[in-house]
């Protein structure tokens, strides 16, 4: 599947005329299938080089320092979890595949004993950082483009539920995937925007207007973005919340990839905004606290494993 190429290029912070053309882009791709690829962000790229690399070494390395690294809370949603500790799709079979994940991460303590190494931290939280940046500017499109104020999504996230993920997907023989296992589970995103930055390898599909699984072509440069939950809801289901899941790696070839969920504030009421109602399509979607949304989702996935 083709997704859109949306550039970033003419985006200019000080001049609201350079969100329209974009907007109308962005409008039409989550509208139509809820993903777009984005080019020209300003995240840079030698620095997702270095994320990789460090992924890599991390998935790959000593299983004392994962251990040492380890998930405590759905609440907390922060750590490393291993294989098959997630379900993302709750009926099916565990997902294949190790994380870890950094929630609020410019906020989290610089002391933490689970950080694998001090320059692991201060990598995870400059590019933390420069992604979070890069969603402020798409948000601020899209704002403007519903007729709100260009702050109006941006002043939701200061991080809380914002969440950078890394995730490694081991390559495996056909006889070690149960029936219906998956990478991932087939899910949708629980909050705003989703920014994905994948290698080469490929393994993401996206549910199609038929119901069918189609894979996603791999662009160099360009970050994966979809809709989530949250925004399908404040625009009152015009774009999609579309469900995607990941195949399992089966072969020689692994799969890496680095994930920045980006969900409102925990307290943000998210309600259909005005100018998505119309006579003829009244509000589908009822108020929601963010938080309260963004937290049943991840309890669901860990099936019990942990308490919050």
């Amino acid at each position: 599947m083709k997704v859109p190429v949306i550039d970033f290029s003419s985006f200019n912070g000080k001049r609201s005329e350079s969100f329209v053309s974009i907007g109308n882009e962005i409008d039409k791709a989550l509208s139509e299938i809820g993903f777009m690829s984005i080019i020209n962000l300003g995240i840079d790229g030698r620095l997702l080089q270095q994320v990789f690399a460090s992924s890599r070494e991390f998935f790959t390395g000593d299983p004392a320092i994962k251990a040492a690294s380890a998930y405590v809370s759905a609440a907390e949603n922060f750590g490393y979890q291993g294989l098959c500790e997630e379900h993302l799709d709750p009926d099916k079979p565990a997902d294949i595949k190790e994380t870890f994940t950094m929630r609020n991460l410019s906020r989290h303590a610089i002391d933490d004993k689970r950080w694998p190494s001090t320059e692991f931290r201060d990598l995870m939280l400059t590019f933390y950082q420069a992604c979070l940046e890069g969603a402020y500017k798409v948000q601020r499109v899209m704002a403007s483009n519903l007729g709100l104020e260009p702050d109006f999504f941006v002043k939701h996230h200061n991080g809380e539920n914002v969440s950078l993920r890394l995730l490694y997907y081991p390559a495996c023989g056909i006889d070690k995937v149960a029936p219906q296992q998956l990478g991932a589970g087939a899910h949708t995103d629980y909050g705003m925007l989703t920014l994905l930055f994948q290698d080469d390898v490929g393994g993401l599909e996206v549910m199609d207007k038929n119901n069918q699984w189609q894979a996603v072509d791999y662009i160099d440069s360009a970050i994966v973005m979809n809709s989530g939950d949250l925004l399908e809801r404040w625009t009152n289901g015009a774009y999609k919340s579309t469900l995607h899941r990941v195949k399992p790696k089966i072969g020689q070839k692994e799969r890496f990839s680095v994930v920045m969920f980006v969900d409102p504030d925990s307290a943000t009421s998210v309600s259909v905004l005005k100018s998505c109602i119309r006579g003829d399509k009244p509000a589908q979607y009822p108020p929601i606290t963010a938080g309260e949304h963004v937290q049943q989702r991840i309890q669901a996935s860990h099936r019990g494993n942990f308490e919050n």
